[in-house]
């Protein structure tokens, strides 16, 4: 299988920086091809500056990401819950990779269209310092309900697992190391 990770946080030494390591690596354990993105280390402008209207050129780590969604078979998108959501630095790469004529197409004369990514699978994998719980009841899973349903699924990518960490803040170091182990495990 061909995967391509996102760390959607900006923190390469963050929690979910060790999430995304241990998921690689059981991927490539796995026999799976592996590439993966860190939106912290990627040169690129977030802001959408005209909309869709006047689209500034991709930078070459923008053109990568679209490769790489191209080539893969599974997505995993690993990001920290910020303010019920997810960091603004990787909605600035939802907007600037996730393109018209890329991910979508809408139709002339009617409101639907075609998505581009169909055949995809994507993991969603998110840590918040609220419990998982708060987060499902109170947020509604609301990151995980615009990724899944308006953003992946827009474009074609099937989400069949989401998983949050809820509580991170609180964790002791065995529970953490527990935690990543058993999210390495997702990615056979």
């Amino acid at each position: 299988m061909r995967v391509f990770i996102l760390l959607g946080h900006p923190d390469a030494a963050s929690f979910n920086a060790r999430i995304a390591n241990a998921y690689e690596t059981a991927a490539m354990a796995a026999g799976h091809e592996v590439r993966r993105q860190d939106v912290g280390a990627l040169a690129f402008d977030p802001v959408l500056r005209a909309g869709y209207v006047d689209l500034p050129p991709l930078e070459p780590d923008l053109v990568a990401a679209q490769e790489a969604l191209a080539w893969c078979d599974r997505f995993v998108l690993i990001y920290p819950m910020w303010w019920g959501g997810m960091p603004a630095l990787l909605k600035g790469w939802i907007d600037r990779v996730l393109l018209p004529g890329f991910a979508f197409r809408y139709h002339e004369g009617d409101p639907w269209w075609d998505r581009f990514l169909t055949g995809k699978t994507a993991h969603i994998i998110s840590t918040s310092d609220c419990p998982a719980l708060y987060a499902r009841f109170w947020y509604r899973d609301a990151d995980f309900t615009m990724l899944k349903r308006a953003i992946l699924g827009f474009c074609g990518i099937k989400t069949v697992k989401t998983r949050r960490i809820g509580r991170v803040k609180y964790l002791d170091a065995a529970l953490r190391e527990k935690l990543v182990a058993d999210i390495a495990r997702l990615a056979v």
